[in-house]
């Protein structure tokens, strides 16, 4: 099976690095590694072509111009160049646990999504991680322990060991937990789907909608927990200005039958792929 990790990143290329470091440890011919950018200035995507890490596999950045929250449209951009066939979405601020490549391999099933799950960490222990002074990836359970008492993590039950597939198939479609932050997806899925919704504007619930439409396909949710965790890094929340109006749109269309997406993978203009989107393989 080959895989494409598309990683959504916008100006915090100190995070994308971190993340990028993890799965550059993990990654083999196997794999393709795609950044999706949605309009990072120049001097962040100088920093990460400079610093990028070493990789084994290919590496693509994919960038298209800076109009506000987009980032349903730089995935499916992202998507569009990905030669996998099964898709793992990340956000270029959560840093793969150790056995995050080879837990999504195990995890992949056809008919199935994987919806994994993160680790919160605190804006302290954010600090050290950026400065490169705490290599998470390496970190024993008692380092985990004092995080948790201390505060600098939410929760230790990615400690916990688990029977890999039990308990993990849902039939229904479930919001609680949706994570488009660590998603894994069959390509042919996504497409049959029209991938995001980009109709969906500002911060929120595009990735509930992307997960309800796969339901209504018939494809079954997966949870990822204990096996395919990420560490989010700690950032100032994001506006919310449009969140009510795009939750109340999912609602609308648990009542429905839908499985395309109004705007999306199918809808990408050539022609604007041609003049505005850029594309730098990296590796």
């Amino acid at each position: 099976m080959t895989i494409t990790f598309i990683v959504l990143t916008y100006n915090r290329t100190d995070a994308l690095l971190a993340v990028l470091r993890s799965l550059a440890k993990q990654c083999n011919k196997n794999h393709q590694i795609v950044i999706a950018d949605d309009g990072s200035n120049l001097d962040h995507v100088q920093r990460l072509f400079d610093q990028c890490a070493e990789f084994k596999c290919p590496v693509l950045h994919v960038w298209h111009p800076d109009v506000g929250f987009t980032i349903a449209r730089a995935r499916n951009l992202a998507a569009s160049h990905a030669t996998g066939e099964y898709l793992v979405f990340l956000d270029g601020d959560c840093i793969p646990n150790r056995n995050f490549v080879a837990r999504h391999e195990r995890l992949a099933e056809a008919g199935y999504f994987v919806n994994g799950s993160r680790v919160l960490l605190s804006q302290q222990l954010t600090a050290q991680v950026l400065a490169d002074e705490i290599d998470l990836s390496c970190q024993p359970a008692s380092f985990w322990l004092r995080a948790r008492l201390s505060g600098n993590s939410n929760k230790l039950l990615h400690l916990v060991g688990w029977p890999f597939d039990l308990f993990r198939a849902k039939k229904n479609f479930q919001w609680k937990g949706i994570r488009g932050c660590n998603l894994g997806v069959w390509k042919q899925d996504f497409s049959s789907i029209n991938g995001f919704d980009e109709s969906f504007e500002g911060w929120g619930h595009e990735d509930a909608d992307f997960v309800l439409r796969l339901s209504h396909l018939g494809i079954r949710r997966k949870n990822g927990f204990l096996a395919t965790e990420v560490f989010h890094l700690w950032h100032p929340e994001s506006k919310r200005n449009n969140v009510s109006e795009n939750k109340n749109r999912v609602v609308a269309r648990m009542k429905t039958n839908l499985i395309l997406a109004d705007k999306g993978f199918r809808e990408l203009d050539a022609a604007e792929n041609v003049e505005s989107v850029k594309l730098t393989q990296l590796h």
